[in-house]
């Protein structure tokens, strides 16, 4: 498959990286749609084998979850296909690893931090408790993802997206020059 710049590649990653309730999801879906991509969630693995994050997953759980939706996105990236992948990432480790997969098959990469202000993340995380448009996240698992979350770093790279006050095609945009310039 060819690239837009014209470079023959094994597939495209987008790894979105952001604090619980930052929007991400949508982030995805906009992505997933404009691109085209596939979405590989993590939340949604963790979903259909019976764990919520939002109620605190044993770290071998997690351990597990990533090794399914790493073996899930090498397999994508095979066969050229573009994936998102919908995910904290944190901490930086995590989007290291997500790095190296990408490195180890060809494809291009792209890391996107969806930049939500913590006023905005609290606010949605008490509209959620009425409204449970997703599972509840318990206030001390919260309260130690926003305390523990490492923000990717300058030397990573990345394209940050604030959802607040910036458009989705402004995203898309930089998500594909991201892509194409990417070694």
């Amino acid at each position: 498959m060819e690239a837009n710049a014209g470079t023959v590649t094994n597939g495209q990653l987008v790894l979105l990286c952001g604090r619980s309730f930052s929007g991400k999801s949508t982030v995805a879906l906009q992505l997933s749609t404009a691109l085209p991509a596939d979405v590989v969630s993590l939340d949604m693995i963790n979903e259909e084998r019976g764990l919520f994050g939002g109620q605190g997953v044993p770290v071998e759980e997690w351990i597990r979850t990533h090794e399914i939706a790493t073996a899930e996105v090498l397999e994508l990236l095979s066969r050229a296909r573009t994936v998102v992948v919908d995910d904290t990432s944190s901490p930086r480790f995590l989007r290291d690893k997500w790095r190296s997969a990408a490195r180890s098959v060809g494809a291009a990469f792209a890391l996107v931090f969806v930049d939500t202000t913590e006023e905005v993340l609290l606010q949605r995380h008490r509209v959620n408790r009425s409204a449970l448009e997703r599972h509840d996240v318990t206030d001390s698992v919260m309260m130690e993802h926003l305390e523990g979350f490492e923000a990717p770093e300058p030397d990573e790279a990345f394209v940050s997206f604030e959802p607040e006050s910036e458009s989705y095609s402004e995203l898309i945009t930089r998500t594909r020059s991201a892509l194409n310039a990417d070694p």
